[in-house]
This record gives C-alpha cells, structure tokens and sequence, in this order.
C-alpha cells in the first residue's frame, strides 16, 4: 500500500509544483478550437513573434493543413526556419545559447498548454493570463515583469501591439518579528508606462485583516490593447490546437460512439424483451 501511494505523490507531485508556481488568478481562455480563421491567426503570430525562440518540436509544419492551410500557403507564409512542409517547428537557437542570453532555455512549445494546467485552471488559462499580464519593470534586466511569473526572462515580445499600459498594485501583509506583536500594512505600487515605480506604504489597524493581492491595469491605447485581447486568444487556440492537433476529431468520433451504443442498447434491449417473451 505503502508503495503505491509514493507512486501516486510522485505522479501528481509536478501538478501540485505548478499549481504553486503563482497565486495570481487565472483567467478563462476563449474557445477557438473550431473557428479555422483564429486558429490561421494563431499560427502566423506564433511563427512571427514565438519561433524565433521557442522550437514546437513535435509539431510538423503539415499539420497546419488541417487548419485549413495549404502546402503553398505554409511554404509562402510560415515556412522561415525549415525547408521542407514535413519538417517539425524547431529554431536555430542552442539550449545553450537561451540560458546565456535570457538566463533559461526557452521551453518547448509543443505541449505548453497541458503541461501548465493546475487546479487553478488549465493550461490554455495560464498561457492566456500570462501573455495579458506583462507590465513595464525598469528594475527588470529586460524591463519587463508579469504577474503571473513574477522576474519572467521573457520579454513582452507583444508590446508594440498591446500599445502602453500602467499598473496598480495593492498588497496587505502581516509583519511578524519575534517578541513584538503583528502589525499589517498595506503597499501600493504605481507603475508607469516607463516602468517607473512609485511606492506608498500605509499602516493597518483592526481586525479581520487578512493577506490579499490585487492588481488593475490601465490601457493607456484601449483600442490596441482591444484588439491585442483577441490576438492573444487566437495565440493560445493555436498554441492549444499543437498541444492535442487530434483533439477534435476524438471528439467527433465520441459523439458518432455515444449515438451508436445508444441505438445499440435500444435495439438489445427490444431483441432481449422478444427473446425472453418466446420463452415465457
């Protein structure tokens, strides 16, 4: 018993790591797995502004056929680092080279969406929260942050289209030092669209207070950040689309399976009441 329950922690133990990994709250992806025009957008922003840096390893550029696209089309439009249609996404740049320019190899694309799903929501709603909650750092190397994975080595490689933001945060902590009582404060950092920071600190009195985070961004350009909204959807349908490329056809086939045990279990259940009606 004993060593089954070790196999099981060892199995559900990366889960419980990434579900650690931020307490920012994720928000819900939109659905694009069937609309073939987002997933076409998805895949064009993923070769301009994602394979420069990160490989989809285990997806062959013909696959984009079944979104619609044909081996002209991808060869004209997608194909930049491979030559041939059949050949898998994969980029130049070394795992060696990644870490010494942003600190870590850039992750594999491939299966992003599933291996980031959590208890918090799936993979699909981290990469989608993700990618909308960059935020100008001038004390980050790359002068970026996110609020999802706070110190990211990844640039905001979106931020001409998303267009200038600034950034809100409010966070109410308990200071504990040994033989003094808790004292709660509360600190609101103003980031600007340069990344400057403006911090103000408040002392908090009372009870039922309790350690909490917010954050509110301002769109300093709301119709670019509008449309930047819908373009990071398409992203992250494509990005969910590599992940599971059958996904869709599975599910097509389940409901043909599910429709046909049905008239099945109605056609035994009529042969079984007239067999054993006969024999009475």
């Amino acid at each position: 018993m004993k060593k089954y329950l070790f196999v099981l922690l060892l199995v559900l133990a990366p889960a419980f790591v990434i579900a650690a990994e931020s307490g920012y709250p994720l928000d819900k992806a939109p659905y694009r797995a069937n609309d073939i025009a987002a997933l076409q957008n998805g895949a064009k922003l993923f070769v301009n502004y994602c394979l420069n840096c990160h490989s989809a390893s285990l997806m062959r550029y013909n696959r984009l056929k079944d979104i619609g696209l044909t081996d002209e089309q991808i060869k004209s439009n997608l194909l930049f680092s491979a030559d041939k249609v059949g050949e898998t996404m994969k980029v130049a740049m070394t795992a060696a080279d990644g870490k010494q320019w942003f600190g870590a190899p850039p992750p594999d694309l491939s299966v992003i969406t599933r291996a980031k799903s959590s208890g918090a929501g799936s993979g699909a709603d981290y990469v989608y929260t993700y990618l909308r909650s960059y935020y100008r750092d001038a004390s980050r190397p790359t002068g970026w942050n996110n609020l999802v994975l706070q110190n990211s080595a990844m640039p905001h490689v979106f931020w001409e289209k998303q267009g200038p933001r600034e950034l809100v945060t409010t966070l109410v902590h308990a200071h504990e030092q040994e033989g003094k009582p808790k004292t709660w404060e509360k600190v609101i950092t103003r980031y600007d669209s340069n990344g400057i920071a403006l911090v103000k600190k408040e002392a908090l009195t009372g009870a039922n207070l309790h350690s909490s985070f917010s954050a509110e961004f301002t769109s300093l350009d709301k119709s670019a950040d509008a449309q930047y909204q819908q373009e990071v959807a398409d992203l992250v349908g494509f990005l969910s689309y590599v992940s599971d490329p059958t996904a869709n056809i599975r599910k097509r086939l389940g409901v043909w399976v599910l429709l046909f045990l049905a008239i099945f279990g109605v056609c035994a259940w009529w042969l079984n009441s007239v067999y054993w009606r006969e024999v009475k």
